[in-house]
């Protein structure tokens, strides 16, 4: 999944981060980041690239803000391995039930 190879990169993830806040210019960025300007541009692309960030030229400016899509699709990635982990931990407590079961109403010793 491309989104995943391009959130895998630190710095990345760091713009992400430092994009929450809504839509930013690439020198915005920069001031927020120990990275040079032609660093955050690449990074930028590649995060463009992903499908993660999207461009709107205002003027001189560049502006960059956080696509929902991206979003949206990791979100139904996680969802599936959530169903599957709930699904799993279900079991695992209606066994753990069982057992506590059998052994509240185990062999009673005669007295």
């Amino acid at each position: 999944m491309p989104l995943f190879h391009a959130l895998a990169d630190t710095a990345r993830l760091r713009i992400v981060e430092a994009m929450k806040s809504g839509e930013c210019a690439v020198g915005d960025i920069v001031e927020r980041m120990d990275i040079h300007q032609s660093g955050v541009s690449r990074h930028l692309r590649i995060l463009a690239e992903a499908g993660i960030v999207q461009m709107r030229p205002d003027g001189q400016k560049r502006l960059y803000s956080l696509r929902k899509e991206a979003f949206d699709q990791l979100e139904a990635w996680v969802a599936g391995y959530r169903r599957h982990w709930e699904a799993r931990l279900d079991r695992f407590g209606a066994a753990l039930e069982r057992r506590q079961a059998a052994a509240d109403t185990g062999p009673q010793e005669a007295s």
